[in-house]
């Protein structure tokens, strides 16, 4: 009996030793395929344009801090360094539990198309604070002139995004800091409901928020519609912002998915507002905008006041 006490006991704790291996070799794993620009259908040719890589070649660094998130990770166009120009920046708000080297292959597209991009490792972004901390690092470097990103940062032209849990945080980055006001638009993927929210103890306020949002969602999956984002309640989120807005929903995709499904169009989003880009508005704004007829989503809708 001793002995086969003793084997069960050894095969517990190889398959606890198996479970802890496995669980650190999935949170190594990229949440963002590497490959999704090739992959990721696109119904519309200004879906597609900004799905592909951008013209610039991209840089990379990542800077320890003594925050509990504990580093930065910057992604910028490499001709920076040579150059006198400016770029427009981009903070990243994670998801649960999914620090921002999980996303290294949406990072490097954004920054292709001409971004300043930063993401942390923060586990538990909701608040926002994370975010706040990762744009005034960066609004640091603009003035330090022994930075390399010293006056190249676009401080007019400033946006944010999330998922998930990280929506949450894009609600509160914009609306609770010293340096809200810096935003200029933002994007929200899939984030966590208002009630949902509100018992996890991640509260948030959308009216309070001044600025152009656009939210995505899938349409599959019982954590997408059931719990995280169910239509009422994305409807509901939607009626409550009183700003330029847009709500689409990419038709067949789990929750997850859509930190990078609908990735053309939320690069488009931000060429449009922070390079005033008239053939990315297209997508948007004016008599037939793109996002309206592409069929591979649904209940989509605009409210934007056009000048």
């Amino acid at each position: 009996m001793k002995k086969i006490l003793k084997v069960i006991g050894i095969i517990f704790i190889v398959i606890i030793i198996v479970a802890v291996l496995l669980f650190v070799y999935l949170q190594m794993q990229p949440f963002v395929p590497t490959d999704y620009i090739e992959k990721v259908e696109t119904g519309g040719d200004i879906e597609a344009k900004y799905l592909k890589l951008g013209d610039y070649d991209v840089s990379y660094m990542e800077v320890d801090t003594d925050e509990t998130f504990e580093k930065y990770e910057i992604y910028y166009p490499s001709k920076m360094k040579k150059t006198n120009d400016k770029y427009p920046l981009v903070i990243f708000a994670n998801g649960t539990g999914v620090k921002a080297s999980r996303y290294r292959a949406l990072f490097e597209h954004l920054a292709s198309w001409g971004f300043i991009v930063i993401g942390n490792e923060d586990s538990s972004s909701w608040n926002g604070y994370s975010s706040a901390q990762s744009l005034d690092y960066m609004i640091r470097q603009n003035n330090n002139q022994k930075s390399i990103f010293y006056n190249k940062i676009d401080v007019d032209n400033i946006g944010i995004s999330g998922h998930s849990q990280g929506g949450v945080a894009v609600f509160n980055a914009i609306t609770n800091y010293d340096n809200s006001n810096m935003y200029k638009v933002a994007v929200v993927l899939s984030p966590a409901n208002e009630d949902l929210s509100t018992f996890l103890n991640w509260p948030y306020d959308v009216t309070k928020v001044k600025i152009p949002v656009m939210i995505a969602s899938g349409t599959e999956g019982i954590f997408e519609n059931q719990i995280v984002l169910p239509f009422d309640n994305l409807k509901q989120l939607y009626e409550e912002l009183n700003v330029d807005k847009l709500m689409i929903r990419k038709t067949g995709y789990i929750h997850r998915q859509m930190i990078y499904q609908a990735d053309g169009y939320v690069t488009a989003w931000f060429i449009w507002h922070l390079y005033d880009d008239k053939n990315a508005s297209a997508a948007f704004i004016g008599s037939d905008p793109e996002v309206l007829s592409n069929k591979l989503y649904q209940d989509q809708r605009i409210d934007i006041k056009e000048e």
